[in-house]
């Protein structure tokens, strides 16, 4: 009997737009693993020509080497036996991250088409909202287990982050640190002299650390609010030549609720889209505080596109930030317009009531 009941309860929207939410979300983090794979990748094909043509040059010289053998002293001839078995370590190492970037990216463009398809399969799956259609009950419990897939993996996502970054750097450290005090008691000048390297690798370490917790959750969301998080990341944003601005209309007050880190995701996302899609030079910000309301507007002086048409293809899974942006603010009870014409840039505004 109960499990009857719970086969034909109806679905509900509110369920169905947080798992399109999280679905999304988790299409747009693999898009950006996937971008920084691939430029990693990029990178690890050109060392690996350059490798392949060092080791060829020193084979050759080491081929020279054995075969005149007693012309070459002893410490020439260590020297170029160092030099050949170093490359090839090193050309191993590197063909071996290669294979190993290849094999991520093919598994996260696999993962993206499979979200995409759960995505797409979210509209039938509203449908089943009547008691009367047979097997809603499972559809929407084998979404839930997809939805739990996504946090899994997504936890995955960090902790790879984590060992690849500060981890391996903490690591690096640490032999750098065992180095030192070797070093110590025979060359104190040669240690003060790597000490400055040392100093430069923990600030290294710290700011990637710094930077893994902001894309998790900024602190000082929690701490300081909307506008505080807003002006620091504003700041951080400007690169290649992109300027920013920040204004702030009304008193600057606290927000209830989810409000804040919806908001502020919801402005990340509008910025990200403009620097990775619309050529944009300049982004300004506008946030407005009214009593029993906030609005925040996102303006762009890039190449603008076709929003009706952006939108009709919504469900086909492209365009993530905007259904990104679109389920935040529908989550919140709040209102999404995007504003663009070719040539003449974009405009983002949402406003939330509280």
């Amino acid at each position: 009997m109960t499990v009857a009941a719970e086969a034909g309860r109806p679905v509900n929207p509110s369920a169905i737009s947080g798992i399109r939410f999280l679905i999304t979300k988790r299409i747009e983090d693999l898009e950006a693993v996937a971008l920084r794979l691939e430029a990693r990748q990029a990178d690890s094909v050109v060392r690996r020509d350059q490798l392949r043509d060092r080791l060829e040059e020193a084979e050759v010289a080491w081929s020279h080497v054995l075969k005149n053998f007693e012309r070459f002293a002893v410490e020439d001839i260590d020297t170029q036996f160092r030099l050949v078995s170093s490359t090839r370590a090193d050309l191993a190492s590197l063909e071996e991250r290669t294979r190993d970037t290849a094999s991520r990216l093919t598994d996260i463009h696999h993962e993206q088409e499979v979200l995409r398809q759960v995505y797409r399969s979210l509209d039938d799956l509203a449908a089943t909202a009547s008691p009367s259609q047979a097997g809603g009950g499972a559809r929407l419990r084998n979404t839930s287990r997809q939805v739990f897939q996504i946090i899994e993996e997504e936890r995955m996502r960090i902790a790879r982050d984590m060992h690849d970054g500060p981890a391996q750097s903490m690591a690096n450290l640490v032999l750098q640190a065992e180095i030192l005090e070797r070093l110590i008691s025979r060359d104190p000048q040669l240690v003060v002299n790597e000490l400055a390297d040392f100093k430069d690798g923990v600030r290294g370490v710290l700011d990637e650390t710094r930077r893994l917790i902001f894309d998790l959750r900024p602190m000082t969301l929690d701490d300081l609010g909307l506008v505080p998080t807003l002006r620091k990341f504003t700041k951080d944003f400007e690169l290649g030549g992109l300027t920013t601005s920040l204004r702030v209309i009304g008193e600057e007050t606290r927000l209830p609720g989810a409000l804040e880190p919806t908001l502020f995701r919801i402005i990340q996302e509008a910025m990200n889209n403009a620097r990775k899609h619309s050529r944009a030079k300049s982004i300004e910000v506008v946030v407005g505080f009214q009593p029993h309301a906030v609005s925040a507007i996102v303006r762009d002086d890039g190449v603008g596109f076709d929003v009706a048409a952006a939108e009709g293809r919504l469900d086909s899974g492209r365009h993530l930030g905007m259904i990104s942006m679109r389920e935040r603010a529908e989550l919140e009870k709040g209102r999404l317009e995007i504003r663009s014409q070719i040539g003449k840039g974009t405009e983002v505004r949402v406003t939330f009531e509280h």
